[in-house]
């Protein structure tokens, strides 16, 4: 990152924790509404939600982070994103607990994912910004989802710009 430039970020909370994804990758943001089931998916995988005459995959993000899952209430939200792939760019939509803002950050506040001692898969972790009130980890989408993921979702396509 180079020193001085701004990060423009989502940011949307799951349980007590903070999360954030660049806004670059996020396309709009949804009131929660069930998704339609797709048998024999991933546990993470909730089913399809229509957008716009498009079914977008949907995503458990608590599921796929190994948080417990929780049912929705009035606060959750579906944050439809792309997501790029080395051949295409998939959209997702990933429940989420609460969208909170669209935040700036500046390069110099934000960490690295922290060393622990032990292996953990934190490769997801693009960086962690302190807050006066804890915490905010940024997520690097394209790390969270893998290859294999991509190939498990059904295929809702769009055009890389």
């Amino acid at each position: 990152m180079t020193a001085g430039a701004e990060i423009q970020a989502v940011t949307f909370g799951l349980g007590d924790e903070i999360f954030a994804v660049r806004v670059a990758c996020v396309r709009e943001i949804l009131d929660h509404a069930p998704a339609f089931r797709i048998p024999n998916g991933p546990d993470w995988l909730l089913g399809l939600t229509d957008v716009r005459g498009q079914g977008v995959p949907t995503i458990d993000f608590r599921a796929k982070l190994g948080l417990a899952r929780v049912d929705p209430d009035m606060a959750t939200r579906i944050l439809i994103v792309d997501l790029p792939l080395p051949d295409r760019v998939l959209a997702l939509g990933l429940v989420v607990d609460r969208v909170l803002n669209v935040t700036t950050f500046g390069s110099e506040q934000v960490e690295p994912a922290p060393d622990i001692g032990v292996r953990w898969r934190s490769d997801y972790i693009e960086g962690v910004m302190r807050q006066p009130d804890g915490f905010v980890v940024l997520v690097d989408l394209s790390r969270i989802f893998t290859s294999e993921d991509g190939a498990m979702l059904p295929t809702t396509m769009r055009q890389a710009a």
